[in-house]
């Protein structure tokens, strides 16, 4: 398949699945007892997981431009983690809720760490996990305007999301150049639908299980 064929089949797929997560995520509240700072806590560890993914996959990649994009991203993802643990300081979170999570890898972390060609990691991480942080920032700031708090609103909109959106364009133009053989897009194409299939697994545990709901990605 030629390259803006593929690249535009797997922007429509995506584009298709994201829309269905992204209206799941706007039907859906968070319990009563679960606000804007909790559900800014659940950042956290998003957050510091992006990062450490970059920066593994920095550490066996040897395309440099591939290696360049991934050093950015993990100075990115390490900044916004910052940015959300001050702004969790002003809206008063206890040290508990800073911690980023209990060890415990999350079903994407360990699904995303165990890819082992860069076609698959860039499809999987920076084209389609950066999409969906997107989306769901997008709900996420919504439901902070909805409440009042403008800052965080304007933390996401203003800052973050430049960021994500950077890595998504950045994960195109690397699959523009990497997704270029039948085997490499059938790689490409399977290590997207599983982010997206993993998310959204992601997203329905966590509303029935904890009552969380539009809550950021990373």
């Amino acid at each position: 398949m030629q390259i803006d064929q593929f690249l535009a089949e797997l922007d429509q797929g995506v584009a298709t699945a994201l829309a269905a997560l992204g209206e799941a995520a706007e039907k859906a509240e968070p319990e009563p007892t679960i606000g804007i700072r909790e559900l800014l806590a659940t950042a956290l560890k998003k957050e510091l997981e992006a990062s450490e993914e970059a920066a593994l996959w920095m550490t066996t990649e040897p395309d440099t431009g591939v290696k360049l994009v991934l050093a950015r991203q993990c100075g990115d993802e390490a900044k916004h983690y910052k940015l959300i643990e001050a702004r969790l300081h002003e809206l008063g979170a206890k040290t508990d809720e800073l911690r980023a999570g209990d060890g415990v890898r999350s079903p994407m972390f360990r699904f995303l760490a165990g890819l082992s060609t860069t076609v698959e990691r860039i499809a999987a991480g920076q084209f389609t996990r950066e999409a969906l942080a997107g989306v769901h920032n997008r709900v996420f700031i919504d439901y902070c305007e909805s409440r009042g708090d403008k800052v965080t609103a304007s933390l996401y909109r203003d800052v973050i999301q430049p960021d994500e959106a950077h890595h998504h364009e950045a994960g195109r133009r690397l699959l523009a150049r990497l997704a270029v053989t039948d085997e490499a897009q059938a790689l490409a194409r399977a290590a997207s639908a599983r982010t997206l299939a993993i998310a959204s697994e992601i997203q329905e545990t966590l509303r029935l299980s904890k009552g969380i709901a539009r809550a950021p990605g990373c």
